[in-house]
């Protein structure tokens, strides 16, 4: 069987990985481990290392980060550690810890993102998490990425403030729900997206009656989006 492209989804809470095939489709089985608190860069990278090393052979790495990204480095992380992930090379670092093979570094909701849409229209990623991720698509290209997540929403309050996991846990699901009702009108009349795809683990906690064009994703898209790092324009 030809080598597959290890996906690799670096999240708030937990890192996933797992190979796929240049389709996105998953092979094996996921694997999951805890994000490492505090979240050192070393020490994060100590545990991808470690929880990939019985997966199937690969030939191409994709690594999807929460935060801004560019050309292989980190530039934020909020929900991580800013200052101590500033600048770190973390695509150069993965590849020479796991065989030498190429890697691809991407902002994780952007990776989520191709995973979710259809390939039509402008399409609006939202992910759940420890924060509030966002990607946007036209066509089924990849815009310039926003950190939607960190600009006001309400009063004082950015995205991640209101609708992210420490709100979740702080006013419960009723509240934080009743929250979200207000948030999509907002992300609507921001960027008229023809869809929304809500991704994240924290989509699952919705209850509320979502619009025709929004709706809850796979929790896997986080992995399968890795494909699109090989195989298009990122």
């Amino acid at each position: 069987m030809k080598p597959g492209i290890l996906a690799i989804d670096i999240g708030g809470s937990g890192i996933k990985a797992d190979v796929i095939d240049e389709e996105g489709l998953i092979q094996t089985g996921r694997v999951r481990t805890d994000t490492p608190k505090p979240a050192k860069p070393k020490v994060v990278v100590e545990a991808i290392v470690n929880l990939v090393k019985d997966l199937p052979a690969y030939d191409r790495i994709s690594i999807g980060f929460p935060g801004v990204v560019r050309d292989g480095k980190v530039l934020t992380a909020a929900n991580l550690g800013k200052d101590i992930w500033y600048g770190f090379p973390l695509a150069d670092t993965l590849s020479e810890r796991l065989g030498g093979h190429p890697a691809r570094l991407l902002n994780d909701a952007d990776m989520q993102g191709f995973g979710l849409i259809e390939g039509k229209g402008v399409e609006l990623v939202i992910t759940l998490g420890t924060g509030f991720g966002s990607a946007l698509f036209r066509d089924g290209e990849l815009m310039p990425h926003m950190e939607l997540g960190h600009h006001p929403v309400h009063k004082d309050r950015t995205y991640d403030q209101y609708v992210g996991n420490a709100a979740f846990e702080r006013i419960g699901k009723r509240r934080w729900n009743a929250r979200m009702a207000r948030v999509l009108p907002i992300l609507h009349t921001l960027l008229h997206a023809d869809r929304i795809h809500i991704g994240g683990g924290n989509a699952r906690e919705l209850t509320i009656t979502l619009p025709d064009n929004v709706k809850v994703g796979s929790n896997d898209a986080g992995i399968r989006g890795g494909a699109a790092l090989w195989t298009k324009q990122t």
